[in-house]
């Protein structure tokens, strides 16, 4: 009987992909990040900022994952809490699917990120980073809708308007009359 309960656990394990990794949070992994250093993590979120490309081949990014990666700002107009992200490097030749990062006007990437966790890494300077192996594109990057905000266009106008109207008036009282 125990060899078929050890046989049962042994291909119960091997049923089980070895690649199955539970996505960590951000704030867990810089909050506790030297329980985490130099082992395999996925992390979860938007790609922001700007992709650096270094000489090496390498691309510097910044993954957040906090309330504006699952709902822009210019989309749910509501304020959520401050901006919690990690560096990831990574080869090059990983970013070919990716376009532009996200910003004002563009919500970025959505990525899973697999890679080694460096915490206060010294040969970086004390940099804390995702070393990244793998990622998959979860959402492609796009472009926010930038809506009018006629009442500020409204004002700029008058304002304009009354700025001319006043110079032409006082120009109008420097000039003699024939």
């Amino acid at each position: 009987m125990r060899r078929i309960c050890l046989l049962v656990l042994v291909l119960v394990g091997w049923a089980v992909p070895a690649s199955a990794q539970t996505v960590i949070p951000v704030d867990e992994l810089t909050g506790t990040g030297a329980v985490y250093d130099q082992t395999e993590v996925t992390v979860a979120g938007e790609l922001v900022g700007d992709f650096g490309v270094r000489g090496d081949g390498t691309v510097w990014a910044q993954l957040n994952d906090d309330s504006y990666a699952d709902g822009p700002l210019r989309e749910t107009g509501t304020h959520g809490e401050g901006n919690t992200g990690i560096g990831v490097r990574f080869d090059g030749s990983l970013a070919f699917d990716l376009d532009q990062p996200g910003g004002y006007r563009w919500r970025g990437p959505i990525v899973e990120v697999t890679g080694i966790w460096h915490h206060h890494d010294a040969d970086r300077g004390g940099e804390s980073y995702l070393e990244a192996t793998s990622f998959d594109l979860v959402e492609p990057a796009r472009q926010l809708a930038d809506p009018v905000f006629w009442p500020l266009w409204i004002i700029g106008i008058g304002l304009v308007l009354a700025a001319y109207y006043l110079y032409w008036r006082k120009n109008q009282e420097l000039t003699p009359t024939p």
